[in-house]
C-alpha cells in the first residue's frame, strides 16, 4: 500500500509528547468504547447498509459487536493483513465501522463516495488495485450503465444488499470467527480518503495512525474549553461519512462520551427535521451545503410564530461547519434560531492532506450590522499556536513570503500531514518544498496572524476574490441558496445562481450588484443543476463545461 506515498518531516514534537497516549487505535476502538464508555447512545437517521435489519438504535457495545462480524465476513471475502478494502456506497455512518473493521485485521481501508463519477471511480480503483470492493448494487449498476465494469478493479466484490452480476452477497460470508486485532506501526498506512475532486479525479490521500489518530482525534478528545464534546450533550453529524473527517469525529466525539449522537446520512430537510427534533442537539456538525437546504428549519427561537418544539435547533450552543465556505446569512440564521445566550459558530479551514489548520468562532455580535462589501466569513482566523503554522509565498519562488496584506499562496506545516497520494508520487512531490505544503489557496495574512482565504488558485480572478463577492451576493439576495462565480479567461466572470424556483427578478440582480466589478449576466437555475462533490462542494470544472462549454478559467490549477 504505498503506491508512491512518502513522508514529509512536520518538525513537530509527537502526540504523545504532548498529551500522553489514550487508547483511541481505528481497529478495536469499538471495543474500547464499550468498555470504558458505555453509555453513548447512538441514533441513526435511517438503518445501516451494513445491518438493515438492526434498525436505527445502538449502543457502544452493540456497534463494538457490528464491527466484529463485519470483521469476520471481510477476512472471509478474502482481506487480511496489509491488504486493501475499497468501500463505495450510499452515504451512511457505516463507512467508518466498514474502516474499523478493515483495520482491525491489519487491512488498509479506502473510503470512496458513490458520488464520485463513474469514470472517476474506475481510476481511484485502477490505482487501490484493492483486495476487496465492498459496495452496493445500485453503484455497480450505475457504473455498468456508464460502460465501468467496477467488479472486474478488485480481487473480490462484496454487495451489501444482495446478490449482483460478479459479486458476492454479504450474506454467504457471515458466520465466521472473530479475527484477533492486528496491529501496525505508528507511521504506516493506516486509511486511504479521497479530495473532493472539484476539478476533477480526486486524489486519494493516505493518512497514518499518528496522522489520522494521534495527532487529529487525540488533538479533539482532549477537554478543551468550548470546542469540547461534554457529558450531557446531544452531537449531531451530517457530513460525508467517506471523508477522513468522519473517522476523526467518531474517535474523539465517542471518546468524549456525550449522552447521544445523531447521526444523519443525508441532508433532505424532512428526513433531518424528524430526527433533529426527536432529540435536539446541543453541537451540531453538518456541511455547508446541508446548512443551506436547513434554513428554512431554523426559524428564531424567540419571537417565532411557531411551536418551540418545532425548531430542532433550539438547544444548540455550538455550530460546526467545515469542507467549503459558509456564507453570513446562512451563519447568522442558525445562531438566531437557538435559545442559547451566546451560541458559538466554529469555522474550520483545512484540506484531506492536512486536517484542520486554523478555526473561527463567529457569534451573533460578529455577524451583525449593515450589508457591506468585505467579507465576514473569509477571516479564517489564527492558526493553532504550536500546532500549525501558515506561511502566505509568492506562487512562482514558494521560498518568498509576501509582507502581511499582500495576496500569495497559502503553504501549511502540520505534524498531520499525510504520507503522500497513492499512485501519484510525482503529483505529491510538486505540492512540498522543504515540508511546507502548497494548499493551493490564495489568501492574505493579516498584521495580527489571521488567514484570510480568497479563492482556490484554479478559480481566481485578478483583483478580486471570488468567494468575497458570492459572500455579498448572499447577503443582498436571500433568496438565493448557492452563489458560485465561475472565473472566464475572455470575460467578465460568470455568475451561476442557484434559487428554489429557477428564478430572479432583473431588477433585483441590478441591485445587488451596483457596486461590484463588472459581471456577466446571471445564469439561475435550480439546485439540482449544479454537480456537487459528496462534502456538497459545487464542482466548478464539470459545472463550467455545463453552462461555459469551451471557456478556460483564469488560474493554472498546477496546485490542485
Amino acid at each position: 500500500m504505498t503506491g508512491g506515498a512518502g513522508r514529509s518531516g512536520a518538525g513537530h514534537r509527537g502526540t504523545g509528547a504532548l498529551f500522553g497516549r489514550l487508547p483511541l487505535d481505528l481497529g478495536p476502538l469499538f471495543d474500547t468504547l464499550a468498555e470504558q464508555r458505555p453509555s453513548v447512545n447512538v441514533r441513526l437517521g435511517r438503518p445501516l447498509d451494513l445491518a438493515p435489519e438492526r434498525g436505527t438504535e445502538y449502543d457502544t457495545g452493540q456497534v463494538a459487536e457490528l464491527v466484529r462480524e463485519t470483521a469476520a465476513w471481510l477476512v472471509a471475502a478474502g482481506a487480511g493483513p496489509g491488504s486493501s478494502v475499497a468501500v463505495v456506497k450510499r452515504n451512511h455512518w457505516d463507512y467508518v465501522l466498514l474502516a474499523c473493521a478493515a483495520a482491525r485485521i491489519g487491512a488498509v481501508p479506502a473510503l470512496l463516495s458513490d458520488r464520485v463519477p463513474p469514470d472517476g471511480l474506475a481510476a481511484l480503483l485502477r490505482r487501490l488495485r484493492p483486495d476487496v470492493l465492498v459496495t452496493q448494487r445500485d453503484v455497480l449498476g450505475g457504473a455498468r450503465a456508464a460502460g465501468v465494469e467496477l467488479t472486474a478493479l478488485a480481487g473480490r466484490t462484496v454487495c451489501l444488499d444482495g446478490p449482483a452480476e460478479g459479486a458476492l452477497a454479504v450474506d454467504e460470508l457471515r458466520g465466521g470467527p472473530v479475527p484477533a486485532v492486528r496491529g501496525r506501526g505508528e507511521d504506516e498506512p493506516l486509511a486511504v480518503i479521497h479530495t473532493s475532486g472539484t476539478t476533477g479525479v480526486p486524489k486519494l490521500v493516505v493518512h497514518s495512525t499518528r496522522t489520522l489518530i494521534r495527532r487529529l482525534s487525540a488533538f479533539e478528545a482532549r477537554p478543551w474549553p468550548v470546542l469540547s464534546v461534554r457529558r450531557a450533550d446531544t452531537v449531531a453529524s451530517a457530513v460525508s461519512f467517506a471523508h477522513g473527517r468522519a473517522l476523526t469525529w467518531t474517535v474523539s466525539a465517542f471518546w468524549r462520551a456525550p449522552r447521544t449522537v445523531v447521526l444523519l446520512p443525508d441532508s433532505d430537510p424532512s428526513t433531518a427535521a424528524a430526527l433533529l427534533r426527536s432529540h435536539p442537539p446541543t453541537v451540531m456538525e453538518a456541511l455547508p451545503s446541508s446548512y443551506v437546504r436547513w434554513q428554512a428549519l431554523a426559524e428564531p427561537a424567540a419571537g417565532s410564530t411557531g411551536s418551540a418544539g418545532s425548531n430542532p435547533f433550539r438547544d444548540v450552543r455550538l455550530f460546526i461547519s467545515t469542507f467549503d465556505a459558509v456564507h453570513p446569512p446562512t451563519v447568522r440564521t442558525f445562531l438566531d434560531a437557538t435559545r442559547r445566550r451566546h451560541p458559538l459558530w466554529m469555522q474550520g479551514w483545512g484540506q484531506s492532506e492536512t486536517g484542520p489548520l486554523s478555526f473561527r468562532f463567529l457569534t451573533r455580535g460578529a455577524l451583525t450590522g449593515p450589508a457591506g462589501r468585505h467579507p465576514t466569513t473569509r477571516d479564517l482566523g489564527r492558526p493553532v499556536p504550536g500546532w500549525v503554522r501558515v506561511k502566505v509565498a509568492d506562487p512562482a519562488r514558494p521560498g518568498r513570503t509576501v509582507p502581511p496584506g499582500e495576496t500569495g499562496m497559502l503553504y501549511a506545516r502540520t505534524g498531520a500531514l499525510c504520507l503522500g497520494y497513492l499512485g501519484e508520487p510525482e503529483r505529491w512531490g510538486r505540492k512540498l518544498d522543504r515540508g511546507w505544503f502548497n494548499t493551493g489557496d490564495l489568501g492574505v495574512r493579516t498584521r495580527d496572524g489571521r488567514v484570510l482565504v480568497l479563492d482556490r488558485e484554479v478559480d481566481m480572478v485578478p483583483g478580486m476574490s471570488c468567494v468575497e463577492i458570492e459572500d455579498v451576493l448572499h447577503e443582498r439576495l436571500p433568496d438565493v441558496e448557492e452563489a458560485v462565480l465561475l472565473s472566464v479567461a475572455d470575460g467578465r466572470p460568470q455568475p451561476v445562481l442557484v434559487t428554489a424556483d429557477g428564478g430572479l427578478d432583473p431588477a433585483r440582480w441590478r441591485d445587488a450588484v451596483r457596486d461590484l466589478p463588472p459581471l456577466a449576466e446571471p445564469l439561475v437555475v435550480g439546485w439540482d443543476a449544479v454537480p456537487r462533490t459528496a462534502t456538497g462542494k459545487v464542482r466548478r470544472h464539470e459545472l463550467r463545461a455545463r453552462v461555459l462549454a469551451g471557456s478556460a478559467g483564469i488560474g493554472t490549477g498546477q496546485w490542485t
